[in-house]
């Protein structure tokens, strides 16, 4: 299946979502509250190694709050995070293909079920396979300043991204999703892999923001946005695990830089000590909060909305069930 007839799923679905599709909400707070510990490098991707049906638990808790789209395990998992732990490359491999896997289970036995209902709400769910930044698998909070060092150039990272992409890209996901980029130079490489892997997948790359106007760098989403712009890999670009506060200028902004979808899943409004390894407290917003600002994000041109970290599956039923309301 080619890249346009996989992105006519995404334009369907958001159709048929009356112009906005529920993305899922904060996979890793989920998982802990299950008694998950997950205080580690590879974070939720440590469920792959240690309990695949808790992760598959989350996935349908999160079907059931009315989630379109959902997003797989595989944010924190990489090849070298694996091998770190005494497993071999290809151990590596049927992990990241086993987060794809046990997403496209849990959306058949939940939508086998459902669909015999005639009076149901749902919609047949995509998933989209995470990819989070190099950030991200340094563990070090780096996703969410935007300096990676010196040392780090676009090669380095292509080289960094290639292997997992391609992993996960045979997996058979319907969607990827590049999360927390923080910077250009990341998401010209993913641009850039996006095409020398011809990869048949739609994409959405999010970035995230530490003060509502920039990149984590401090570069423009004006220059971020120049790169995504001229592929036609990416279907749609935004903002995730920004505070919540953010996101209403941010789409009006990326609204006016890009004709692409419009993503945005927030997160709860905390701030995390990637240092400490530990959320701290803020001004954080509850679920009526989230349906409230939910329509204001549609109605602004959000096209996909959702939660990242700290939100639940009680936060996807008021975003879901607000905005299904609207039909």
């Amino acid at each position: 299946m080619g890249v346009e007839k996989r992105r006519s799923l995404l334009e369907d679905l958001i159709e048929k979502a009356g112009g906005c599709a529920v993305i899922d909400g904060g996979f890793a707070t989920q998982l802990e509250t299950h008694g998950a510990a997950i205080n580690d490098p590879l974070w939720s991707a440590l469920c792959l190694i240690k309990d695949p049906e808790l992760i598959k638990r989350v996935h349908l808790e999160y079907l059931e709050a009315g989630a379109d789209i959902l997003v797989t395990s595989s944010y924190q998992a990489t090849l070298p995070g694996f091998m770190s732990k005494g497993l071999t490359i290809e151990e590596g491999e049927l992990l990241l293909k086993k987060s794809v896997k046990l997403a496209i289970e849990a959306r058949d036995k939940f939508w086998d079920a459902v669909k015999r209902n005639p009076l149901h709400r749902y919609n047949r769910a995509l998933v989209a396979a995470s990819i989070g930044s190099y950030g991200a698998y340094l563990a070090d909070g780096s996703e969410y300043s935007g300096y990676y060092g010196p040392d780090v150039n676009l090669e380095k990272l292509k080289d960094f991204h290639r292997h997992r992409l391609q992993v996960l890209a045979e997996a058979g996901p319907d969607l990827l999703a590049f999360e927390t980029i923080p910077n250009k130079l990341e998401a010209e490489a993913c641009v850039e892999l996006l095409e020398e892997e011809n990869i048949k997948i739609p994409s959405w790359i999010c970035f995230s923001s530490v003060d509502g106007e920039n990149a984590p760098s401090g570069e423009s989403f004006q220059e971020c946005l120049d790169v995504i712009n001229k592929s036609n890999k990416v279907v749609a670009a935004g903002i995730n695990c920004a505070p919540p506060h953010f996101i209403e200028s941010l789409i009006c902004k990326f609204k006016k830089l890009t004709q692409k979808f419009v993503v945005v899943y927030p997160n709860s409004g905390e701030i995390w000590d990637g240092r400490a390894k530990r959320w701290l407290p803020s001004a954080c917003f509850n679920d009526d909060k989230f349906e409230f600002f939910a329509t204001r994000w549609h109605d602004l041109g959000a096209n996909l909305i959702g939660g990242c970290c700290r939100t639940t599956p009680s936060t996807i039923r008021a975003i879901s069930k607000v905005l299904k309301e609207r039909d």
